[in-house]
């Protein structure tokens, strides 16, 4: 097998250090709902909190806002009508969620600074001078601020993000859209390059969009979390990007 030419890189979680700020809003989204979803279905009792682990990872993580609203309202059988991407922060339509989420995820920033992981620097630099090109992926439209502000952006070649997403109508994680558009962009196949992400959504994006090496990085060292990321199709879960730079760098397995 030929070496790999491209690395595809999800951004929160891989690249930046704000996934927990993602979770977070997701949680205070759907937590401050369930009182007012229990009184709108008469005779049911409150559903208990989002469980930030499982979960938001099963559901949510890695997603479009509108797509984690209704994978979790799916989930936990709450019916609401879909709304408009117009509606206000609010528990009444699936959009008026997923605004919920947004608010409070701006909220978040607006209290601290994301970081890029420590090791991610030196790890964009040394693909760069093992002529690997890059790209970021993010289906937030706050990836390429983030980065910029985490000084990263000027290593990667490429980003798609959300705002890229909606210009173009590609579709969310697990569908490989936006990974293919990178790609696309980095004038590479799908099957020369490798794809790097950390949650099980991408990872089947990664899966389905046939790329020839994809790596599951996971942080935690726990066993269920690298146990989902394979089930969803990942080659290998490492705990890094220096552990992914070495995997990527060589003769594909």
């Amino acid at each position: 097998m030929s070496p790999l030419r491209a690395v595809v890189l999800d951004t929160d979680g891989v690249l930046l250090d704000s996934a927990v700020l993602h979770a977070a809003a997701w949680k205070s989204a759907f937590d401050g709902c369930i009182d007012a979803w229990a009184d709108a279905r008469t005779g049911h009792a409150a559903q208990p909190p989002l469980d930030a682990e499982r979960e938001y990872r099963e559901l949510v993580d890695g997603k479009p806002r509108l797509d984690g609203a209704l994978a979790f309202l799916t989930a936990r059988g709450i019916e609401l009508p879909q709304g408009d991407a117009a509606d206000p922060p609010g528990c009444g339509t699936a959009w008026a969620v997923a605004a919920r989420k947004e608010h409070a995820f701006k909220e978040a920033l607006r209290a601290g600074i994301v970081e890029a992981f420590a090791e991610v620097r030196p790890a964009l630099e040394a693909l760069r001078t093992r002529r690997m090109r890059c790209a970021a992926v993010s289906a937030s439209g706050h990836a390429r601020p983030l980065l910029e502000s985490a000084a990263t952006a000027p290593l990667v070649d490429v980003l798609v993000d959300g705002t890229d997403a909606g210009r173009l109508t590609l579709a969310g994680k697990p569908d490989p859209a936006l990974f293919l558009e990178a790609v696309g962009r980095l004038h590479v196949g799908p099957v020369d390059a490798a794809m790097a992400e950390d949650a099980p959504a991408g990872v089947e994006a990664g899966r389905r969009g046939r790329f020839g090496l994809v790596i599951g990085p996971d942080r935690t060292g726990g066993a269920a979390a690298a146990a989902a990321l394979r089930a969803h199709g990942a080659d290998v879960v490492l705990p890094d990007l220096t552990a992914v730079v070495d995997a990527v760098s060589g003769e594909r397995p």
